[in-house]
């Protein structure tokens, strides 16, 4: 039975995929997807581009945005119907070098996830058989959709044997790049009610950081050039000549930004009765809510995954053996 956990973010394309039994194979990739008139001529050419096909056309996918044309990503609560979101779904299946798809797992934002229709949409979605070349198609039998912090808890529970996992209450903090995800988890059920999302995220923290910069340096930063440089694993970024090291910038933007966030989801928690025991950071933005997260949760362990990117994909793979 071959496997996918597939997380298609604004920012990034995160995969898991292998057989059922086998440890799985990761892939991340930029989540830039457009017609191929949009793509450089000499970004076209390369192996890094994923050449795929949406409803007809010619498209190239898993290329930063910034190296587009003409060309803005989709962010809204509809990403997941646009060609954008097809595009990089096929690149996804492409990178698999499968014809066939047994089981596949991905996740929705968690007010998304709380509407019933926009879960099976996505679902229906997903399966049967997608034209993702020209000359190739590819199927899928099954698809689940559930809450994108989730995947993290999934995977950090396997990854670490932890029992208290699943004999406390777990609080899941995912902070993607267009919104920042939490799921309450008390014995590994899903507390409905103390689980949402705001819009407080990476992307907002981006755009702090590039003004920030600006402010100091003068010029123009697009949010970007930095979003390439932190997939990259860099520290620095150039600006009118000047290499200049971001690492202060982003945690003085992460303070403010990161507040607003968590206290959207302290609110959320307020009716809850009993304390939470673990608190887990997952998502490329991990890291930087971490601090914010410590002040909102003094008294608790807070667990951030070896690979926060790609925690959820991992816990989608994980969860699919279900």
């Amino acid at each position: 039975m071959f496997i996918l956990g597939l997380d298609i973010g604004y920012s990034n394309v995160k995969i898991a995929f292998g057989e059922h039994q086998s440890l799985p194979t990761t892939r991340l990739f930029p989540a830039g997807a457009a017609p191929i008139e949009h793509l450089p001529q000499a970004i076209d050419r390369t192996n890094d581009t994923l050449r795929v096909t949406v409803e007809g056309a010619a498209w190239g996918a898993g290329i930063s945005v910034s190296k587009l044309s003409n060309w803005n990503r989709a962010l809204h609560r509809d990403y997941a119907a646009t060609p954008s979101y097809r595009a990089l779904f096929h690149a996804a299946l492409l990178a698999t070098e499968q014809t066939h798809i047994d089981v596949l797992t991905t996740g929705l934002p968690v007010a998304q996830w709380q509407d019933k229709s926009a879960r099976d949409a996505l679902a229906a979605q997903l399966t049967g058989v997608h034209q993702v070349t020209p000359k190739r198609q590819m199927s899928v039998d099954r698809v689940q959709v559930i809450p994108q912090p989730v995947g993290a808890f999934v995977e950090q529970l396997f990854s670490t044997q932890d029992q208290r996992l699943n004999a406390g209450r777990v609080l899941v903090i995912d902070p993607g790049f267009f919104s920042v995800d939490w799921v309450l988890l008390n014995e590994g059920e899903i507390v409905t009610a103390s689980s949402g999302t705001s819009l407080e995220a990476m992307s907002v923290l981006l755009d702090k950081t590039s003004e920030l910069i600006c402010q100091d340096y003068g010029g123009h930063l697009p949010p970007e050039k930095i979003e390439d440089v932190l997939r990259a694993g860099g520290t620095t970024v150039l600006l009118l000549g000047q290499t200049i090291e971001i690492q202060a910038y982003l945690s003085v933007a992460a303070q403010s930004v990161a507040e607003v966030a968590l206290a959207a989801m302290k609110q959320s928690l307020r009716r809850e009765k009993a304390s939470v025991d673990i608190v887990l950071l997952a998502g490329g933005g991990g890291a930087l809510y971490q601090e914010a997260a410590r002040c909102i949760f003094p008294s608790n362990p807070v667990f951030l995954p070896a690979q926060p990117a790609m925690a959820n994909a991992l816990g989608f793979f994980y969860f699919s053996r279900a």
